[in-house]
């Protein structure tokens, strides 16, 4: 179970081309499709019995230092990783720069 503050380990599951956590028996995932030098986030999804816990947004922050570190721009299809960055506007530098989230 999640305890506040802990840390989920980030797995890039190339494979599948996503994002995730295991958490025992339930998978917290952010599906992407990868170019050259944009990544895009499309859909996040975090399982029923583990939301309200933190692990959605804690998910996207690990998500978002992974593409920092590959020099990716950013393109966020997805309603919630858009909703984080305009919630913590420090990740907007790695926003690609068609992208306004204001």
């Amino acid at each position: 179970m999640f305890v506040m503050g802990m840390r989920f380990k980030l797995h890039d599951n190339k494979d599948e081309k996503q994002f995730e956590f295991q958490i025992e028996n339930a998978t917290a995932k952010i599906d992407y499709i990868l170019t050259s030098k944009k990544i895009y986030f499309t859909h996040t999804e975090v399982s029923d019995n583990l939301e309200g816990q933190g692990i959605g947004s804690d998910l996207v922050k690990q998500s978002l230092t992974a593409i920092q570190k590959r020099e990716l721009q950013l393109v966020p299809l997805c309603p919630f990783v858009a909703e984080y960055i305009r919630r913590h506007p420090e990740w907007k530098s790695i926003l690609h720069h068609s992208v306004d989230l204001s």
